[in-house]
């Protein structure tokens, strides 16, 4: 008996082991399922903005249309389509003259000082801003109204004060 006994410990110890082995191997196909579906979502959200932030020429271009032609029956129904679907695709615009300014969502062209101002606001929008659900399609493109910012220049280097953050300079 002690042979038997001693056969079916090391049986019972070898079908512990591959046990284990096959949890594990099931756990690690498990999780390989997972990270390829979560890296197949993301693959599918990146086509998208990309296909979407190719389409906002021409969403500007037909807001511009809007603006400055005589609003013709054709127009309005291309506008407002347009309008439609990129909404039903998550597609939402933002950019409003008083909004507080911020440099991860805005993009400033020019910076005009108000000495009674306590922050920089939107004054202007020069172009709309997009987001797909949470992500940034494009920065709205303002001009912003303010403080004057400290002066960081050394001084003799003409420049009489430091543009706000978030602006886009092309001379340093």
């Amino acid at each position: 008996m002690t042979g038997n006994g001693l056969q079916n410990t090391e049986l019972r110890h070898l079908l512990d082991e591959r046990t284990a082995d096959l949890q594990r191997v099931k756990a690690e196909y498990d999780n390989y399922r997972k990270r390829v579906r979560r890296d197949r979502l993301a693959v599918r959200e990146i086509a998208a903005a990309n296909v979407l932030r190719a389409l906002l020429p021409v969403v500007d271009a037909v807001d511009r249309a809007c603006a400055n032609e005589p609003l013709t029956p054709g127009l309005k129904d291309i506008a407002d389509s347009l309008k439609d679907q990129l909404g039903s695709l998550g597609v939402t615009s933002f950019g409003a003259v008083g909004d507080v300014f911020d440099p991860a969502c805005h993009d400033a062209l020019t910076h005009h000082v108000a000495q009674d101002a306590e922050r920089l606001v939107c004054s202007a929008i020069l172009r709309s801003g997009y987001r797909l659900g949470e992500h940034l399609l494009r920065p709205a493109t303002v001009e912003v109204t303010g403080p004057a910012p400290p002066a960081r220049n050394p001084p003799g280097s003409g420049r009489t004060h430091a543009p706000p953050p978030g602006c886009r300079h092309p001379f340093p």
